[in-house]
């Protein structure tokens, strides 16, 4: 058995109108239910909550960029848990909400809460579905993105594995939409992948390759492996586990020399 955390990018969770990409939601709930039903425990980060809420209401006025994101956030999320509920009920399991805030890993004892009750769902069949408290974050107290989320996660729960799924396969030796730029297959924890790197955001989502990497980078020296994969490719997560060769990916090799107990408030 393994414990894996999976982070789903917004790209991967809503359309290009902001609305919920339903059909990606529904296979990649069908992928986790797999792994769970295989012994492995399940941790997912999820992003697209905003996006879904853009695609639901038109403000009445113009909103500024922290205010906009408190009234997405909190029509989306609610949307978003719904369809994940929906979803995971239809292989009798339960999902569960999880909704964070950064200061929650700075502090001991948030911290140690917050690892408790995600162990106790995992201990009790349940799937915690995580993701920023955007309605009370504000923008300094925010974190880079849920790349940056998902390594935190991954560290508390003393994960085996962090799986990134982006819009991309992987981290590639210049623009991916260069024919002449290939993929990545392994970066060790410690070599920098700064010099391949043409930044770009998502859509909806907040980071781009650099955070991406850079998470991994961090991540992986603590001990965890980390793969960056393209999320909408047919059975991505479940060949990512038991058939890596058949899916285009990058791997970031874990130090063998880390203690994956480090604390994050520490």
């Amino acid at each position: 058995m393994s414990r894996i955390v999976v982070k789903i990018g917004s790209n991967v969770l809503a359309r290009k109108d902001g609305k919920p990409n339903i059909t990606n939601m529904s296979t990649l709930v069908d992928q986790v239910a797999y792994l769970k039903n295989n012994g492995h425990e399940i941790v997912m980060v999820s992003s697209g909550a905003v996006a879904c809420g853009r695609g639901a209401v038109t403000p009445l006025k113009d909103l500024d960029s922290v205010a906009s994101r408190q009234l997405f956030s909190a029509i989306g999320q609610v949307r978003l848990m719904n369809l994940y509920s929906q979803f995971f009920s239809n292989y009798g399991m339960v999902a569960a909400q999880i909704l964070t805030q950064k200061d929650n890993f700075s502090s001991e004892e948030a911290y140690l809460n917050q690892k408790s009750c995600m162990l106790t769902m995992l201990e009790n069949d349940v799937i915690p579905i995580v993701n920023e408290n955007d309605t009370v974050s504000l923008t300094e107290l925010m974190f880079t993105d849920n790349d940056e989320l998902s390594g935190s996660i991954a560290a508390m729960i003393n994960a085996d594995m962090l799986v990134i799924l982006s819009n991309v396969d992987g981290i590639f030796t210049g623009d991916p939409e260069d024919p002449a730029s290939k993929l990545i297959p392994e970066i060790a924890y410690d070599e920098s992948a700064d010099q391949y790197l043409v930044e770009s955001k998502s859509d909806f989502g907040r980071g781009g390759m650099s955070s991406k990497s850079h998470i991994a980078s961090k991540v992986a020296s603590e001990g965890i492996a980390v793969i960056i994969a393209k999320g909408d490719r047919p059975r991505v997560l479940i060949d990512l586990i038991e058939n890596p060769q058949n899916v285009p990916h990058t791997l970031f090799r874990p130090s063998q020399n880390s203690n994956k107990e480090k604390k994050a408030y520490e």
